[in-house]
């Protein structure tokens, strides 16, 4: 197989490491698409917990989620294949005993490691009725994923990723979470660059280019931006309590333009946002 090439810490992917990339992406989706026909009130997180990682461990892949190393030393490793997060949680929610219900929203969190590669990817539920402006929060985090991937182009920068995103999230409203960022990724979950939901500054210019594989990930809050980390030292939680939403994939630049190598596809066959 042809090597990758890495530039100011960047890996980029051959179109082999990229193929193989998208096998595992393939069987990231079919798991969402399993816990998306078992999203309803009553159901613990624990329960998704377990079949996504039987599924995965089924597909002769592996959780790449399970037993990560906390970045606070203090803390232990992640116990579960999703980190799901329900209403003010942001991100890296525990599976444990809560049982979803109705009004909920929840973030499902998964990556797998497969062939010697990760692929990331995040959906955000409505459990049953939720109030119109957590409607909007949802319909508006998954569109600014998409307003990001459209801004992969010849010659466009990380940056203009993170404006797309911050521009149109702020013009709906909502606000971005500063302290939690997107990726590049492949052989290793998190590589080089970050992918920021905000525009930095000052900018260090990163260009788009060929073989470069993004996770992106938008993590919008419904009110103010501030979060903290838990007493469990890995769920991240809005300051107000308000809530949150999550949306990601796992995006290639190949032959010019971005190819999203997750998919929502499987989900969507059961789950629909009313």
């Amino acid at each position: 197989m042809k090597k990758s090439v890495t530039a100011n810490n960047i890996i980029y992917k051959t179109r082999e490491e990229i193929e193989l990339i998208r096998k595992s992406a393939d069987i990231l989706g079919r798991v969402h698409g399993e816990i998306a026909k078992m999203i309803k009130p009553g159901v613990k997180t624990l329960d998704l917990d377990k079949r996504a990682e039987e599924f995965i461990r089924d597909n002769g892949a592996i959780p790449s989620f399970k037993n990560f190393p906390n970045p606070d030393s203090r803390g232990i490793p992640f116990p579960g294949s999703l980190c799901i997060s329900v209403n003010d949680e942001v991100v890296h929610g525990m599976p444990n005993h809560y049982e979803l219900k109705e009004g909920d929203i929840v973030s499902i969190d998964c990556g797998v490691f497969y062939e010697g590669f990760h692929s990331d990817s995040a959906y955000t539920y409505a459990i049953g009725e939720i109030s119109p402006k957590a409607k909007k929060l949802l319909q508006v985090t998954k569109q600014a994923l998409f307003e990001a991937i459209a801004q992969m182009k010849e010659n466009a920068k990380i940056a203009d990723l993170s404006r797309a995103i911050q521009q149109y999230v702020e013009k709906n409203g909502f606000s971005v979470v500063r302290e939690l960022v997107g990726h590049g990724i492949g052989r290793e979950l998190h590589e080089s660059p970050e992918v920021p939901n905000f525009v930095q500054k000052p900018i260090r210019p990163i260009f788009i280019k060929e073989g470069m594989v993004l996770a992106i990930e938008p993590m919008i809050n419904m009110g103010g931006k501030s979060v903290y980390t838990s007493k469990d030292r890995w769920t991240i939680k809005t300051s107000d309590r308000k809530p949150s939403a999550h949306f990601e994939h796992t995006v290639a630049f190949l032959d010019g333009k971005p190819e999203v190598l997750t998919t929502f596809k499987y989900i969507e066959e059961t789950y629909q946002l009313a």
